[in-house]
């Protein structure tokens, strides 16, 4: 995996080549694991990882397509937990691969997905979209698990929703009735599964749970005694002055910060490698992080 010739500091206002949050048709992306690969490479990415939803199935692809483009690839996913009832992301960064707790971790994740996607169809039955599952599972083109974005499609397809955004506003979203998140396990749960799996645990966007700023503490307080080491510092487009707050919270915690655009489809406000300016922080880079570094990673 030829990572190299990252920085140890993050500093202002510079491009780093890398995005470590992105998703394939594994789960709910739009683009094959090697398609998504070529992208990256086109736009001019050195370091990528590939962090499905709930599995690592496409990494082997990734990984070959990787090795022919010259792109450093790490492998990851993308866990959904709860924490004190709301639903967190948190990203596994999984330099030796799907090994230890988290491969009967994932295998939960899994059947859990299964289960939440046949709640999600019967509630959306009722609210206008006859056969849900089954229009869902068309637009998903496979037999993996359903996610919320497949019935989005569905929704939008059928007409019950105008746009995506609107299928997540009405029926999707946080709070909503096809916001079905009762089967996920507890952040700290995901969290070992993860480190204790040889990776490093990263909080996935954490601007976008509307948190409040002692709330948003309080859950990388809770993460942190899990053993969770990471957060994503950028995630996509963020508020300045909200970054540069939550650098601060980070630095606060001696948390490693992570960047990444949750890129899942072309055409969408994200791409690989696309996402806000990074602040000045003394918060150290996730690829500094000791399971990381041991690839190579600082230059």
């Amino acid at each position: 995996m030829p990572i190299t010739a990252l920085p140890a500091t993050l500093a202002a206002d510079q491009h780093y080549g890398v995005d470590f949050h992105m998703h394939s048709t594994a789960s709910d992306g739009a683009l094959s694991p090697a398609a998504l690969v070529a992208l990256c490479a086109e736009r001019g990415l050195s370091h990528i990882a590939l962090t499905d939803h709930d599995t690592m199935a496409g990494v082997d692809e990734a990984e070959k397509a990787a090795r022919e483009a010259g792109v450093g690839l790490l492998p990851g996913c993308e866990i959904s937990t709860r924490w004190q009832g709301v639903g967190i992301h948190v990203v596994a960064l999984m330099p030796n691969g799907l090994q230890g707790p988290l491969v009967e971790g994932l295998a939960q994740q899994r059947q859990a997905r299964i289960e939440r996607a046949l709640v999600i169809a019967k509630r959306l039955e009722k609210m206008g979209l006859p056969d849900a599952l089954a229009k869902a599972r068309a637009h998903a083109g496979s037999e993996r698990p359903l996610g919320r974005p497949d019935f989005a499609r569905a929704l939008v397809a059928e007409g019950v929703a105008k746009d995506w955004a609107d299928a997540f506003k009405r029926y999707l979203g946080s709070g909503k009735k096809g916001d079905v998140k009762a089967q996920w396990p507890e952040v700290g749960q995901a969290v070992e599964w993860i480190v204790g799996s040889g990776g490093v645990a990263v909080i996935a966007h954490p601007l976008r749970y509307q948190l409040t700023r002692r709330k948003r503490g309080l859950l990388m307080d809770a993460f942190c005694e899990a053993g969770g080491q990471a957060v994503e510092l950028v995630n996509g487009q963020q508020n300045p002055d909200a970054t540069r707050d939550l650098a601060r919270q980070l630095v606060e915690r001696d948390l490693y910060a992570s960047l990444g655009s949750d890129f899942h489809f072309p055409g969408s406000h994200a791409a690989p490698g696309s996402m806000s300016v990074v602040p000045r922080t003394a918060a150290p880079p996730v690829w500094c992080h000791p399971r990381l570094s041991a690839l190579g990673a600082v230059g």
